[in-house]
């Protein structure tokens, strides 16, 4: 053993000991066989390194041959990690097959570039965490069985250019009713990486690829970063990319997401989030907002494409309150939606007699979105295909408060949007549409092809452009029941042979300036309903149309000014 308190050593006798370092484990960190036992002691009799030290994980058994269980072996080496107060677990060239492996506090799991953890086909090799409780709420109802996971965990790091690969596909069944190849199925499935009630998490550059279930689920946690991630997941019907509860200080960046489900899922009390420089590539949703406090969020330069659900979709049940939320510099090329916003039915959601608290939705912004909205198509490398609804074939933007409920101070800034068109006469003439808060596609084909904003109170739309591929009967813009709006610059496209290019049922204090008629129509603007009033158009381009406005369903010629 090297003395290390005899400062003078001989170059040879340095080379000597130095030819028997494993260097793939770092400079300090000296091989089982060459020192035995005495491995811990010198690096404990030095202490120099203490906690920054690198465990390999072949040091403790692991095979990598692609066949051989190496579960104990990566567990041990974390193990040992977080017993001598942290350092860097390694996990090296080869395949190493794992059921659940435990992520402790202060260690960095670091996979080289050719190195891979592959998730056993063998359900029994995965269990549930007795420290993450399944309960009905917003923390784990959806099951707390992880590939890795982490509880109570501080400090925890997961990086480098090698791969996790959940192999997905043994656990999707083929038959209904009938448990697939892994032998286990539902809320027992693994997720790639599992956090619960964890601060300071760092994920970067690794390759996240076939989960069994969701890829990153983060819940109840603070000060996340996610980065670099390269995500694929479109072989079970709920792999979802992010989704996160209850957290948090989450900030995303430089990801590239293919995923099944929803792409990056915000759940429970959100607050301080980011999301930056992104793709997204998914059959349902991007950003899914559903329940609790979601508050602060930004999402800004991403790209969004080949997304047949809805890009952008929030779902305020009553009790939850959604604010201070901003969408900017986005492009989304190939989607259908591409936005819905939902505020909850109050009575439906009634206990005991009593009603419950309505959901709240105000302050959300949408700013220099550019958007293609295409009729859905089978999601590209998706192992099975998927059914339409009537509401993803013909979609629009559509923000739908229900009953009493209201959204308040929405707003669309240099938005520009070309939707596919083929809506019929007899969809325009829809006047009754259900009133129901939740998917999107619930309320069915919408009678506007472009925007649909209903119980709306400060609606602000500024340099909004719609366009359509085909020609479409439904008008451009529906507001029902909107109080407070301004319409200004508005450029959108209408048919000659349909009835209107805008429609306002009921809405009150709307100003409408620079509004732009690009193609002829008969008319600009149907009002109805007798509570429509102070309606102001007040300059603008509508050499294009027959007549500004006429009136039906009790609406008063005085309602509209024109200027």
């Amino acid at each position: 053993m090297i003395n290390p308190d005899n400062k003078a050593v001989s170059r040879r006798n340095w080379l000597g000991a130095m030819g028997k370092v494993s260097l793939g484990t770092g400079l300090m960190a000296f091989t089982s066989n060459t020192f035995g036992s005495e491995r811990s002691t010198f690096a404990k009799t030095t202490g120099n390194d203490i906690g920054a030290r690198i465990y390999n994980i072949r040091d403790f058994g692991a095979k990598g041959d692609g066949k051989t269980l190496d579960t104990v072996a990566v567990q041990s080496a974390i193990d040992a990690c977080n017993k001598e107060q942290g350092g860097t677990v390694l996990v090296p060239a080869g395949v190493f097959v794992i059921g659940t492996v435990e992520l402790k506090s202060n260690v960095t799991l670091h996979i080289a570039t050719q190195g891979k953890l592959l998730g056993s086909a063998d359900g029994k090799q995965y269990h549930a965490s007795d420290a993450i409780p399944l309960d009905s709420g917003w923390t784990m109802g959806d099951g707390n069985v992880g590939l890795i996971f982490a509880a109570n965990a501080d400090n925890i790091t997961i990086e480098g250019n090698g791969i996790i690969d959940g192999q997905g596909a043994q656990f999707r069944s083929e038959t209904k009713g009938v448990l697939p190849p892994a032998g286990i199925t539902g809320n027992h499935r693994p997720y790639h990486l599992l956090f619960y009630q964890c601060k300071n998490i760092i994920v970067r550059d690794i390759s996240l690829i076939n989960s069994a279930y969701h890829s990153v689920r983060v819940c109840m946690c603070s000060y996340v970063k996610l980065e670099g991630l390269y995500i694929r997941g479109k072989v079970i019907h709920n792999n979802d990319g992010f989704h996160f509860i209850g957290s948090t200080y989450m900030h995303v960046s430089n990801c590239d997401v293919q995923c099944q489900d929803d792409a990056c899922a915000l759940f429970g009390s959100c607050k301080f989030v980011t999301v930056s420089d992104c793709s997204f590539s998914t059959r349902w949703s991007v950003f899914r907002f559903g329940g609790g406090e979601a508050e602060n969020i930004a999402v800004s330069n991403c790209l969004i494409y080949e997304t047949y659900g809805c890009p952008i979709k929030m779902r305020c049940s009553p009790g939850s309150r959604f604010e201070n939320i901003s969408f900017s510099n986005l492009v989304m090329r190939d989607v259908t939606g591409p936005i819905s916003i939902g505020l909850g039915n109050v009575q439906s959601s009634s206990e005991n007699g009593k009603i419950a608290t309505p959901g709240i939705i105000r302050n959300i912004s949408f700013n220099n979105i550019h958007a293609t909205v295409v009729k859905p198509v089978p999601l590209r490398d998706s192992e099975f295909s998927s059914k339409y609804n009537p509401g993803e074939i013909f979609s629009c933007v559509v923000l739908n408060g229900v009953d009493k409920g209201f959204l308040e101070n929405i707003s669309f800034n240099d938005v520009h949007i070309t939707f596919p068109g083929g809506g019929t006469a007899e969809q325009a003439a829809v006047r009754d549409v259900p009133k129901i808060a939740g998917e999107y596609y619930q309320i069915g084909i919408p009678p506007a092809y472009g925007i649909y904003a209903r119980n709306v109170r400060g609606l602000t739309l500024h340099n909004v452009r719609l366009t359509m591929a085909s020609p479409d009967m439904r008008p451009a813009l529906i507001l029902d029941n909107v109080e407070d709006a301004t319409v200004n610059g508005l450029s959108a496209q209408g048919q000659k042979s349909a009835e209107s290019l805008l429609r306002f049922i009921n809405t009150r204090d709307v100003l409408i300036s620079a509004l732009r008629v690009l193609t002829p129509v008969a008319n600009v603007l149907q009002v109805e309903g007798k509570e429509s009033l102070n309606i102001k158009i007040d300059g603008g381009d509508l050499s294009k149309a027959d007549k500004p406005s006429v009136f039906a369903a009790g609406a008063d010629a005085q309602a509209v000014r024109l200027n």
